[in-house]
C-alpha cells in the first residue's frame, strides 16, 4: 500500500499548522536580556524583556552606514524540544533618519530562532525582520540578522525539582523564625 505524496507546500502548511496546535513547551530561561544584533549592512544593541509567559518586549537601536534607526517589537516564544530553543514570531514598528531621504517610519514582522547557551548567560538569535517603509526610498526591505544576547535577569526556578532543595518552606520557617525573635518591652505580656 502506498500513500499520495504532498506537495511541498501543502506539507509546509500542515508542519506550521501542527506547530501552532502542539503544546507549548516553557519557551524561556531568562526575564531580561541584552547585547549586540549584526545584520547585512547594520549592527547595534538589542534589549529584550519578558512581559507575559511567553512574550517579550524587543528594542533595536541600529545604525548604518546612511541611517539610524530604533524598532520596538512584540515577540510570542514557542518552545522546541525545552526551554533552551525556542522560535518566535512578532511585530512592531520603527522609527529613524536617513542622509538622503530624512525621517522615515515603517511597521515589522519578525521571525526568528533562539538558543540560551548551557552552563553560560548567554542567548544566541538568528532571525528575519521584513519591514514596508514610510517616507524613504525603500517601501520594503527584507533583512536577516544575528544576535548575542547576556542574559542581566534570569527566570525564577519553579517546580518540583527547583523546590526540592529549599522553596517555600525555607522562605516560611526564616519568616517564623524572625517574628519569634522580637524583643518584648516593659509593657508587652
Amino acid at each position: 500500500m502506498t500513500f499520495p505524496a504532498f506537495p511541498p507546500r501543502i506539507a509546509l502548511i500542515l508542519f506550521m499548522l501542527l506547530l501552532g496546535v502542539a503544546p507549548v513547551a516553557r519557551a524561556q530561561k531568562y526575564r531580561t536580556a541584552a547585547g549586540v544584533r549584526l545584520g547585512a549592512g547594520n549592527y547595534g544593541l538589542t534589549v529584550q524583556q519578558k512581559v507575559f509567559e511567553k512574550t517579550t518586549l524587543e528594542g533595536l537601536g541600529l545604525v548604518g552606514s546612511r541611517e539610524v534607526s530604533a524598532t520596538l517589537l512584540a515577540e510570542r516564544h514557542f518552545g522546541i524540544l525545552g526551554p533552551s530553543l525556542n522560535y518566535y514570531l512578532g511585530a512592531g514598528g520603527h522609527v529613524g533618519t536617513h542622509k538622503d531621504d530624512g525621517a522615515f517610519g515603517g511597521i515589522d514582522a519578525i521571525v526568528g530562532l533562539e538558543y540560551k547557551l548551557p552552563i553560560t548567560r548567554l542567548v544566541l538569535s538568528a532571525d528575519f525582520k521584513p519591514s514596508v517603509e514610510f517616507g524613504s526610498s525603500d517601501w520594503a526591505r527584507f533583512p536577516t540578522a544575528i544576535s548575542v544576547r547576556y542574559i542581566l535577569i534570569k527566570e525564577k526556578k519553579t517546580g518540583f525539582l527547583n523546590n526540592l532543595f529549599g522553596g517555600d518552606n525555607d522562605r516560611k520557617k526564616k519568616k517564623n523564625k524572625q517574628k519569634s525573635d522580637t524583643r518584648r518591652g516593659l509593657f508587652d505580656f
